[in-house]
Order: structure tokens, then C-alpha cells, then sequence
């Protein structure tokens, strides 16, 4: 997995953009991914990061405008056609039920198949005119679809490889320390999750302002400020035990808005409410499990020091200040679960499911 070309071809200056940097011996008696190529880390880094950054927006507008949204026209579209035969009462599209009879002198009836059958094909290919109420819902509509399902799409890939990278490591978080060096897989892992936040501050500086804008742009900065200090600090271990943990909710909150976008609101409440609960689960309960761990199974299965011989910074000072931001971090979250309970109230009145942490969405 290390290599996916031959990088010797490259000029020395871009090899650190394409390949993971700082390759090393494996440890005699790896405790996790026996085999694998291992790495260090260092200030090349950030080279990949770029790279991983530009790839992930050529993807996000890659799957958007050749995948999402052309799903999201064609059935929203669809829809609309559907209601307009409807109400034009020809709910069936069938020529022998809905053909005109006229009566000549004779009393002798006459089928206009031609016009009926026009009419009818006429109805099926309209689109709502470019300037109408509905057609720029339909756009709004689509627009959001696609939106809600690169992030969708992207959540899944990332939990899913967090979650293999998880159940390999070691289950004590803290064994072990310092957690250096790093298998490659881990370290694209973690290149990856950096990649994606900074990625994700650079969007919620380019979109339209959302009511959440400053707690989302403090999460975000909160969390790059904590991946880059787990890796830096070789705290990889519970570093993505934390990232599995919030990849997971990010999953369902921009499925049920895709479900929503389309028409489908039983679905989307239905995904809602499981999203309300993994949140509950993932972002409070499990979460705070490993607050109160970092607080109290640190100081009671590490020693405190700073070797930089051994890759060893685990000072108090240190300590204390990665509980600080994981504590600000289940404010945040604490903030918005207030949102969810509003949100949740509003269903069960059958009023249906709206994220009220964004901006008016339709």
C-alpha cells in the first residue's frame, strides 16, 4: 500500500507529495499490523496533506456534478412529472383511457388518437419553466443532495477504515507509549483526517454564512489542533479511537438530509432519530469514557516526563491541556445536542426532521 507508482521517476522535491515521508525499520515485536511498512514523522508531512486536499476536492466535484447531482435532477424531475399527470387527471398513461370521443352527425364516434397521445407525451417530457417557484426548489434541492452526499459517501469510507485501524491496535489506549513508529496505514489515516478538517474550514469559509458558523469553524480548529498534536505528541492510538467515534454520526446527520431533499420524510426521520441516538451514544457517552481515561488512566499507567531521546513528551502540562480541548470539544457538542432536542421535540409534534445547526436549507 506504500507505493502506488514508482516515485523514483519524480524529481526528489515532489517525492514527498505523493508517498508517505520518513520510512523506518519495523519494531522487532510490532503490536499491531505485523508486515507492514512503518514511518516516522516529520516536517514533510504537510506535503502530502496538500496532496491529499486537492484530491479530495476534485473528488467532491467529480462525484457532485457526474453522480449526485444528475441522480438528484432526474428523480426530483421525475416527481414533478408524476404530480403534474396527476393533477392533469391522467394518473395513467395509458392512450385507451385517456382518448377524446367526439360524435358526428351520424352518431358515429370519432378517436382523436394523435392529439390524446401528444398531449400526453407532451406532459411527460415538461420540466417546470427555468423561472418558476419549482424549479428553483428542484435546483436548491439538488444542489444540497449532492452536497449531503460527498459527505456522506466520504464519513462511510472514513469509518470504515477507522474502524479496521481500531479493532488492529492494541484496546488500551495508553500501553505502550510513545506510539512511534507509526504503520503506514495509520499514517495515511491520520494525514487523511488532518486533510479533511483543513479541507472542511477552507468550505465553511467559502459557502454561504450558516447559523452555526462560529461553533463549527471552533470545532473544527479545536479538532485539526488535536489530531496534529495526538500525532505530534505519538498519541495516535487514542487519537483514532476519538476520530472513529465522530466519524461515525457524520454519517447518518447528511444521509437523512439527503433523504429529505429527495421527498422521502418518514426515511429521513427514521435516520434522524438513529443518528439522535448514535450521537447520544458516540459524541457523550463513549466520548466522555475517554475524557475521564486521558484525565485518570494516564496518571495511573504512565509516568510523566520529557525525553526526547525515547519520542517521550508526556509532561502534566501536556496532559492537561489535551483534556482541555477534548473537554471544550463535548461543550461544543453539549451546545448542539440542545439543537437536537429541539429538532427532536419538533417530530414528535410531526412537524419533521430539520437540522436547526445550519442555515435555511429548503
Amino acid at each position: 500500500m506504500d507505493y502506488f507508482f514508482d516515485v523514483n521517476r519524480l524529481p526528489s522535491f515532489l517525492v514527498p507529495f505523493v508517498t508517505l515521508s520518513y520510512p523506518v525499520d519495523p519494531p522487532e515485536n510490532p503490536d499491531s499490523f505485523p508486515g507492514s511498512s512503518y514511518y516516522d514523522i516529520g516536517y514533510r508531512d504537510p506535503c502530502l496533506i496538500v496532496t491529499l486536499i486537492a484530491v479530495m476536492a476534485i473528488l467532491r466535484d467529480a462525484s457532485r456534478l457526474f453522480i449526485l447531482e444528475p441522480f438528484a435532477n432526474w428523480k426530483l424531475t421525475r416527481d414533478w412529472r408524476r404530480k403534474q399527470i396527476v393533477k392533469s387527471g391522467s394518473a395513467t398513461p395509458d392512450p385507451k383511457a385517456s382518448v377524446n370521443h367526439s360524435v358526428d352527425g351520424n352518431g358515429n364516434g370519432k378517436v382523436n388518437l394523435t392529439t390524446t397521445i401528444g398531449n400526453a407525451e407532451k406532459l411527460m417530457a415538461d420540466r417546470p419553466a427555468d423561472n418558476s417557484i419549482e424549479a428553483r426548489r428542484i435546483r436548491h434541492a439538488v444542489i444540497r443532495f449532492a452536497e449531503q452526499g460527498w459527505q456522506a459517501v466520504y464519513y462511510l469510507a472514513q469509518w470504515s477504515l477507522g474502524i479496521y485501524i481500531h479493532y488492529q491496535l492494541p484496546s488500551n489506549l495508553w500501553v505502550g507509549y510513545p506510539h512511534i513508529p507509526l504503520a503506514g496505514i495509520v499514517k495515511l489515516y491520520y494525514l487523511m483526517q488532518i486533510s479533511l478538517y483543513v479541507h472542511a474550514v477552507l468550505l465553511l469559509n467559502a459557502e454561504a454564512p450558516r447559523k452555526d458558523h462560529w461553533q463549527m469553524m471552533t470545532h473544527h480548529i479545536v479538532t485539526i489542533i488535536l489530531i496534529v498534536a495526538s500525532y505530534s505528541y505519538n498519541l495516535t492510538r487514542v487519537g483514532c479511537a476519538i476520530m472513529v467515534l465522530m466519524d461515525w454520526c457524520d454519517i447518518f446527520l447528511p444521509l437523512a438530509k439527503m433523504l429529505r431533499y429527495l421527498s422521502y420524510q418518514t426515511a429521513c426521520d427514521v435516520t434522524f432519530v438513529w443518528w439522535m441516538l448514535s450521537w447520544f451514544v458516540t459524541r457523550h457517552v463513549l466520548f466522555c469514557k475517554i475524557i475521564a481515561s486521558a484525565h485518570w488512566d494516564v496518571r495511573d499507567q504512565l509516568e510523566f516526563g520529557w525525553w526526547p531521546e525515547r519520542r517521550y513528551w508526556l509532561t502534566r502540562d501536556v496532559l492537561n491541556i489535551f483534556v482541555s480541548l477534548l473537554v471544550i470539544l463535548e461543550i461544543i457538542q453539549s451546545i448542539w445536542s440542545y439543537l437536537i432536542f429541539c429538532v427532536a421535540y419538533r417530530v414528535l409534534k410531526g412537524e419533521g426532521a430539520e437540522d436547526s445547526r445550519s442555515d435555511d436549507e429548503g
